[in-house]
């Protein structure tokens, strides 16, 4: 039996603040440091340095990325997903995440190794490690990116009815995507002449992102592993939809697990195209089992090196007598 899954590891039952007095000299060096950045982040910052909440956490970190994107891209920031990529979609290369994290340590008092920058690619990665730092908890796995490559490998439901072009797992979620291309064979019927994508579907899609959670991201016991053909739908709770999709939509799906032991596993989920609420699904609940993770492929053996040739005799023909020409 695996261990029940605690969602939220960072909720603030479980941290003890000890806030350290902070003087007015203190706020004015803050104010200094957040100069550039805007009015909620050194107000979410001095709330932060006074009560040690680390409720207030994302918001300083959030406002402090915001400060060193460029402006064109700050809209991204605005109520973002937390799978919004640091590299590729806010254009921020090493040497800004560097000053990034200067801040960032400065502001919150923490210290980031640069061994643990590495694997920091989403908004959520550094807000989940930053949040871990404060806390004094284990950090988490980095998150997996899977092309639809991966995903189509290790899935057991298959095109045509795999509704993922591509994911991102953590070990709290997992985020992905589908862009509605208006050839899907349901769209021939649903409805005539007017396509729109079955809200059964969207929920079809949201429950094939929990699967890959599980394959990708779910705890498991030592030499276990989740067996794709173990995972079944048990149930769905409080769904709501909120918007009509058509081809052309692109859906971004989020789901969260909320309890886990096995057999069961219960998530919650919602899909948004753009910064439209879609789809909301309360509870949706699984089954699922371990089983034998695969022994790991044995390493080929090194190829034997070739032997080495002892030196010719003096005077000798050997080849580097022929090279000196006999000498």
């Amino acid at each position: 039996m695996s261990e029940a899954l605690d969602p939220n590891p960072g909720s603030s039952k479980s941290f003890v603040a000890l806030a350290k007095p902070f003087s007015p000299e203190d706020e004015a060096v803050l104010r200094e440091s957040l100069k550039r950045c805007s009015p909620s982040t050194f107000e979410a910052a001095v709330q932060y340095r006074k009560t040690g909440n680390p409720e207030h956490v994302p918001a300083v970190v959030i406002g402090i990325i915001e400060r060193f994107v460029e402006p064109d891209l700050r809209t991204k920031l605005k109520d973002a997903d937390d799978d919004l990529r640091v590299v590729e979609d806010l254009g921020v290369d090493s040497l800004t995440m560097m000053e990034i994290v200067i801040l960032v340590e400065e502001v919150l008092q923490v210290s980031i190794n640069n061994d643990e920058l590495r694997n920091l690619r989403t908004v959520g990665d550094v807000k989940t490690f930053i949040d871990c730092k404060i806390r004094g908890l284990p950090l988490p796995k980095p998150t997996k990116f899977l092309p639809i490559e991966h995903i189509g490998a290790i899935m057991p439901v298959q095109p045509p009815f795999l509704f993922l072009n591509e994911a991102s797992v953590s070990s709290t979620a997992a985020n992905g995507k589908y862009k509605i291309t208006g050839q899907e064979f349901f769209l021939q019927g649903h409805f005539k002449d007017n396509p729109v994508m079955p809200a059964s579907i969207m929920l079809e899609a949201l429950g094939q992102l929990a699967v890959l959670y599980l394959l990708e991201g779910a705890p498991t016991e030592p030499g276990k592993i989740v067996g794709p053909n173990t995972i079944f739908f048990t149930g769905c709770e409080g769904v709501r939809a909120h918007r009509i999709c058509r081809p052309g939509d692109l859906l971004s799906l989020s789901i969260k697990p909320k309890r886990m032991k096995m057999p069961l596993a219960t998530f919650e989920g919602s899909i948004r195209v753009g910064q439209e609420k879609t789809v909301i699904a309360e509870e949706i609940t699984m089954t699922f089992g371990f089983v034998d993770a695969p022994a790991p492929a044995a390493a080929a053996p090194a190829p034997a090196s070739p032997p080495i040739p002892a030196p010719a005799p003096a005077g000798g023909s050997g080849p580097l007598n022929a090279a000196l020409g006999g000498a």
